[in-house]
C-alpha cells in the first residue's frame, strides 16, 4: 500500500513541457558517448547497466551541455572553468513556457517588432543559454546583459560561434561601478525595511493599509535589500519594446548557501549565484523595475528556486497593479523551479456577440486538485462564487449539484471584477482571461438560469459541468465567458 501512495505521488508531479525536445526522448548517454569522443570518459555504466554521468562532475556536466546543445540544437558552444554550467532541457522548459505565454490571447498582441519576438535576458552569462535557445528553437530576437568581463566575452564568443543565429542576439554590458539604491529608497530617502508590512516571522500582517505602488518590503528577517548594478532601468535604452525579460537570478545569500547540494555541481561566480537578499530581493528589483516600465515588455518573467519566496513575490504584485499573474513548476529529474510572469498590459477583452451561438452544456476537468479538498469544497465554492455578486443559488450536497440564477446586473459584476482580479494559478496552461463592458450586454432585466455539477473522476481529478435550464438564452453570449471565469478561479484555489 505504501508503495502504490509513492507511486501515485510521483505520477502527480508536473512533467517536462511537451514542447521540450527531450519531453519524449531524455538524452541516451551511451548514442551520444558513441557519437562524441570527448564525452565518451564521462560515461559509466550502473549495475543494471544504464549509461550514467556523475553530476557532482563539473567538466561532465559542461561536456553534457556542450554535446546537447551540438548533437540537438547545431549550436556550437563553451564556457571557461567556474562559470555556470546551464542543464539544457531544464532551460528549454522556460523558452517553451514563454513562448505559450506569447501565444495565449491573456493580453493582447501587438505589432512593436513587427512580427518578431524579441526578449531580454536578465543577466546573461557566459553560457548565454536562453538567446542561443531562444534564437534557433523560434527565431526569437535577444538582447543579453550582464557586467563582468568574462561573461561579456564569452557571451559574445558563444553568439559569434553561431553565425546563423548571431544577428539576432545582442551582448549588452551593464555599468557595474556603483550600487543602485531601490526606486522607492530614490523616491523617500528611506530604507525598505523602514515601512515593513510584516511581522517578525515574515508573515503579511492583513490589518495593514494597501501600500502604494512604489512601496516593497522585504520581510524583517531579511538581511537587505538588493543593492547591486542595474537590472533593467538603466540597461534598457529609451524607446525600446520587449515582448518579455527571461532571468535566472542568483538564488543565493553566499557561496556557502550556493554550495549545500552535494549531488551537483554546476559551477557558478559569485556574481552569477550570489547577492545580497538572494533571489527574493533580486525578483523583487525586477518587480520595481518594471513599475517603472510599465508596458515597455509585454511579459516579465523571472524562475524562482523557492516556493516559499513565489508566495511572497506574488503577494508583492499585487500591491503595484499588475494586471495579471502567472506561475508554473519546472521540473528536470529531482529538481523543481517556479517561473514567476507578470504583466501590466490590460487583458484582451472578448466582445460578446449576441448572434454568436451559444452551446447549452459546458464543461471543463480541474486536475492536479490538492489532497485537502474534496468535490463538496469545489461544489460550496462554486455557489460562494456566484451568491458573492448576490445571485440566486440552491446547493443540492446528495447530488452534487448548484441551480444558479444570476440577473444582467450581477453578470456584469462578475465580469468587471474578473479584469482586476491577480490569477496565480499554478500551471502553465493557460486560459484566455475574458471580460465585457457593459455596452456588449443585453440591458434587459431577465436573468440566466443553469445548474453546475462536480463529479469525481480519479483522485485528483474532478470534472465540472454547467448546463442552461432554459431551451432559450435571454443573455446571449455570457454562459461561457462567466463559466470560463469560474474555471480559472476555481484552478486558482484547489489546483497545484
Amino acid at each position: 500500500m505504501g508503495s502504490k501512495k509513492r507511486r501515485r505521488r510521483r505520477e502527480e508531479r508536473p512533467t517536462i513541457h511537451p514542447k521540450n525536445k527531450y519531453s519524449e526522448n531524455p538524452p541516451d548517454f551511451a548514442l551520444l558517448a558513441s557519437l562524441y569522443p570527448s564525452f565518451e570518459p564521462f560515461v559509466f555504466y550502473s549495475r543494471d547497466g544504464r549509461p550514467r554521468i556523475d553530476w557532482t562532475d563539473f567538466n561532465a556536466t559542461r561536456e553534457l551541455t556542450r554535446v546537447l546543445l551540438l548533437h540537438d540544437h547545431g549550436l556550437n558552444w563553451w564556457i571557461p572553468d567556474g562559470q555556470l554550467c546551464p542543464t539544457v532541457p531544464n532551460r528549454s522548459n522556460y523558452i517553451h513556457w514563454i513562448e505559450d505565454l506569447l501565444s495565449s490571447n491573456i493580453i493582447p498582441t501587438t505589432s512593436r517588432n513587427g512580427d518578431k519576438v524579441k526578449g531580454f535576458d536578465i543577466g546573461t552569462g557566459a553560457n548565454c543559454i536562453y538567446p542561443l535557445l531562444g534564437a534557433s528553437l523560434l527565431g526569437w530576437s535577444f538582447v543579453g546583459s550582464d557586467m563582468t568581463d568574462v561573461a561579456l566575452e564569452w557571451a559574445e564568443k558563444n553568439v559569434k560561434s553561431n553565425p546563423h543565429i548571431s544577428e539576432l542576439i545582442e551582448i549588452r554590458k551593464v555599468d557595474n561601478s556603483e550600487s543602485t539604491p531601490s526606486i522607492q529608497e530614490s523616491l523617500t530617502g528611506k530604507s525598505v525595511q523602514d515601512e515593513s508590512n510584516m511581522d517578525m516571522s515574515g508573515h503579511m500582517d492583513e490589518e495593514a493599509e494597501p501600500s502604494s505602488s512604489s512601496s516593497f518590503n522585504l520581510p524583517a528577517g531579511a538581511q537587505s535589500s538588493y543593492h547591486g548594478p542595474p537590472v533593467l532601468v538603466g540597461v534598457v535604452r529609451d524607446g525600446e519594446q520587449f515582448d518579455f525579460c527571461i532571468c535566472n537570478p542568483p538564488f543565493f545569500e553566499s557561496m556557502e548557501e550556493a554550495g549545500l547540494n552535494p549531488k551537483t555541481s554546476c559551477g557558478g561566480t559569485p556574481e552569477e549565484m550570489v547577492c545580497s537578499g538572494g533571489e527574493r530581493a533580486f525578483i523583487t528589483r525586477i518587480i520595481e523595475d518594471s513599475v517603472a516600465l510599465k508596458q515597455t515588455f509585454r511579459w516579465y518573467t523571472s524562475m524562482v528556486g523557492r516556493k516559499s519566496n513565489l508566495k511572497f513575490l506574488i503577494s508583492k504584485l499585487r500591491k503595484v497593479g499588475v494586471t495579471i499573474v502567472k506561475t508554473t513548476e519546472f521540473v528536470q529529474g529531482q529538481t523543481c523551479r517556479w517561473g514567476l510572469a507578470w504583466s501590466f498590459v490590460p487583458p484582451a477583452r472578448k466582445i460578446i456577440s449576441p448572434h454568436v451561438a451559444e452551446k447549452k452544456n459546458l464543461s471543463f476537468m480541474l486536475e492536479g486538485v490538492q489532497r485537502q479538498f474534496s468535490a463538496l469544497d469545489v461544489l460550496q465554492s462554486i455557489e460562494t462564487f456566484f451568491s458573492a455578486s448576490g445571485a440566486s443559488c440552491k446547493l443540492n450536497a446528495s447530488s452534487f449539484t448548484v441551480n444558479i440564477t444570476v440577473s444582467n446586473d450581477q453578470c456584469n459584476t462578475i465580469l468587471k471584477n474578473e479584469v482586476n482580479r491577480v490569477d496565480e494559478g499554478p500551471t502553465s496552461k493557460h486560459l484566455e482571461e475574458t471580460s465585457s463592458s457593459s455596452s456588449c450586454l443585453n440591458a434587459s432585466s431577465t436573468s440566466l438560469s443553469f445548474r453546475t455539477a462536480v463529479f469525481q473522476q480519479i483522485p485528483g481529478t474532478l470534472l465540472v459541468q454547467g448546463s442552461l435550464l432554459h431551451k432559450d438564452n435571454p443573455l446571449p453570449g455570457l454562459f461561457s465567458s462567466i463559466f470560463q471565469q469560474l474555471e480559472e478561479t476555481l484552478r486558482f484555489k484547489f489546483c497545484r
